[in-house]
């Protein structure tokens, strides 16, 4: 349970940080669900690395996994709109 809650955390500070990072202006909401669906996305992808390397790591798949939905979300939803 311990690390579903820390899941979401870093999720929500790594969707903050990669929205920002990407210049994405989204709700308060959207920006928590992304950060929350990358972070668990870039933490299974990048879980060898957190044993290796300690909590940094999580961090940085937390933002990397932001940044592949963030690149997504401007492809498919933005990129209908127009």
């Amino acid at each position: 349970m311990g690390t579903v809650f820390y899941w979401l955390v870093l999720g929500a500070a790594a969707g903050y940080v990669g929205t920002r990072l990407l210049k994405l202006e989204l709700g308060l909401a959207q920006t928590i669900a992304l950060g929350i669906v990358g972070a668990l996305l870039g933490g299974l992808a990048l879980r060898t690395l957190l044993a290796v390397l300690g909590v940094a790591s999580g961090f940085i798949g937390a933002i990397l996994g932001v940044a592949v939905l963030v690149y997504g979300y401007k492809y498919f939803i933005e990129g209908r709109k127009k």
